[in-house]
This record gives C-alpha cells, structure tokens and sequence, in this order.
C-alpha cells in the first residue's frame, strides 16, 4: 500500500515548495507589478499553508496557494487600479547590432510594455501567464477558477487590442 503524502511532512511542504513558488510568485508580480510585494504574497501564502497543512490535501495545495495569494493581494489593493511595471531590461556592455537596430528594437519594447500595460487586468493577466509562464489555458483556468472558454475570450481580446496598437504582425 501506498503512504499518502501529506502537506505537513517537512519533506512534502519543501517540494510542493520548490515546485510552486516561482510559479505563484510570477502570478502575484503580474498583479501587483511589485517584486518585493509579490514575494511577500508568495511567503505568506506559504505560511498560511504550513498553519493549515492537516486540513488540505496536497492535490488541491497549488490551488489553496493560488486563493490565498490572490485573495491577500485583492484586500491589499481593494479599490486601487493595477498598473504593470517592468523591470528594466539587464544592459550588455557591447552588442553586434547597429545601432539603428537597437533603437528601432528599444522603441518596440517600449510600445510593447506599454501596451501590456495598457491592458485591461483580468486580459493582461491571461496573457502574461499564457506567454511568459507558459501555461495552457486549462491550467490559467483552473488558477483562476474560470471556464477555459472565458481565458479564451480574454486571450482573444488581449491578442486584438495589442494587434491593435502595435500592428497586424502581432501574434
């Protein structure tokens, strides 16, 4: 017979650890665009976990992590917009590109970022989980606990509006 883990095996905690930190504190950096914030989320909701490890089991931990993350940050924020900020890009002492190029590239990012950033919320979270974590829709909907048909509209929605302002190329 096999043992069931448990959540609070310091064992089991530590890999569901390892296996879901980074994952949720991506979520939590794309909602509230505060690394320091985010891994704050991340701690607490790890907390929360280890204080209530007897009363979840470890197939629903990633999703108890998700809420609990998600909820601190709802209350933390309550009526306040969220604006993404993106960390500045690492700069290399020397390149091959011209100069021309690095502008033209520069000038993109920018546009870019901004019109991530321009995105309504709930579109820009699906989108940055589906293109920067690489999450299917199935598992965006499960964090988020919706349809996959509603990722699927905001996905859509997201797609268009950056087509929109940076041009038909945009995939």
């Amino acid at each position: 017979m096999k043992t069931k883990k448990n959540i609070c095996q310091k064992k089991t905690f530590n890999q569901l650890y390892e296996e879901q930190s980074q994952s949720l504190y991506n979520f939590m950096y794309y909602k509230c665009a505060d690394r320091d914030l985010a891994e704050d989320f991340v701690q607490e909701s790890f907390i929360k976990l280890w204080e209530n490890c007897a009363k979840v089991v470890l197939e629903k931990a990633k999703s108890f992590l998700f809420t609990v993350a998600n909820n601190m940050f709802l209350n933390h924020v309550a009526h306040k917009k969220i604006v993404l900020k993106h960390a500045s890009e690492n700069k290399k002492e020397y390149t091959n590109e011209t100069p021309e190029f690095i502008l033209e590239e520069q000038q993109f990012l920018k546009k870019l970022k901004e019109a991530i950033a321009s995105l309504p919320p709930k579109q820009r979270e699906v989108f940055l989980m589906n293109r920067i974590d690489k999450k299917k829709y199935r598992e965006i909907a499960d964090i988020l606990g919706l349809s996959v048909k509603a990722v699927e509209k905001r996905m859509s929605l997201a797609l268009k509006s950056l087509r929109d302002q940076l041009g038909s190329n945009f995939r």
